[in-house]
């Protein structure tokens, strides 16, 4: 007798621009390495077509998404419930499709935090912690950040209100896990932070590093959230202070992870998938 046919199960990601993602060659790497049967597409959203993209997605048999910019603020109102980190930030890059109501998720900053304990091979319990930048980049790894326990956060960003935003908003988390947190603009950076993490538009819009080398303890790491040659400056810049510098390609690995076990309840290995990645981008 003949096996049943396998059911595969349809996600995506969605956003403007999808053209570049690597999400569909991650999650073909994750599927292949646990057996699921899934297929994974990239969806390209119309300015203001966002909802209607998603619901057509959904009807058309999606079982979750993934959300890009410039979307991710508009993804929570989409679900009936969401997660913790994501009310926290506001903003959500997973959309699960379940059948008594959607589930919001934001794994970007589990995924980061991830990346630098695992692949980075650095704790940040005790570190001094240095986040440029307050939007919705920011908005998603600084709650992953506290729970990690630093000693403490700095946010800081061209407009101070922004960061003062985000500050008042973890302000209680921050007080729950004994962490010093802290917002400022571009001008009072501090000295000497273990980690500087870089979630500001400056490396997509191809500008100068915001802050000074004097940001950097001797060894910090220095990690971009972006990759390829919209991070190289950054990248640059960190080495040329004597940091280890690190892309954002193990954070993407990561948070996609992240997404894929909240919708397969798998959760895939990421060493392999994350250098197949890097070689996969070095050839191109």
């Amino acid at each position: 007798m003949s096996s049943p046919p396998t059911t595969v199960d349809l996600y995506a990601v969605l956003g403007n621009p999808v053209a570049h993602s690597q999400s569909p060659f991650i999650h073909a790497e994750f599927a292949r390495q646990t057996g699921q049967a899934i297929r994974y597409e990239r969806v390209l959203c119309a300015p203001g077509g966002f909802e209607a993209a998603v619901r057509a997605f959904a009807a058309a048999g999606g079982r979750g998404c993934n959300v890009t910019v410039p979307f991710k603020f508009d993804a929570p109102r989409l679900a009936a419930r969401q997660t913790a980190r994501a009310a926290l930030a506001r903003a959500a890059n997973v959309l699960r499709f379940d059948a008594d109501g959607w589930l919001a998720d934001n794994t970007d900053g589990v995924g980061l935090v991830h990346d630098i304990e695992q692949h980075a091979g650095q704790s940040l319990a005790g570190t001094r912690v240095l986040l440029i930048g307050a939007g919705g980049a920011a908005a998603g790894v600084l709650g992953p950040l506290l729970e990690a326990g630093p000693a403490a956060v700095l946010v800081v960003n061209r407009t101070v209100a922004k960061a003062q935003a985000l500050f008042e908003r973890h302000r209680a988390l921050a007080l729950e896990r004994g962490v010093r947190l802290g917002a400022a603009g571009l001008d009072a950076p501090g000295t000497g932070h273990d980690l500087v993490v870089n979630a500001s538009a400056s490396s997509l819009q191809a500008a100068a590093v915001p802050v000074p080398a004097s940001v950097l303890a001797p060894g910090a790491l220095a990690v971009d959230l972006m990759y390829g040659p919209a991070a190289e400056p950054f990248l640059a810049w960190a080495r040329g202070a004597g940091a280890r510098a690190r892309d954002g390609l193990g954070m993407l690995v990561e948070q996609a992870a992240e997404a894929f076990f909240v919708w397969r309840g798998v959760r895939p290995l990421t060493p392999p998938v994350l250098r197949a990645l890097r070689e996969r981008l070095a050839a191109a």
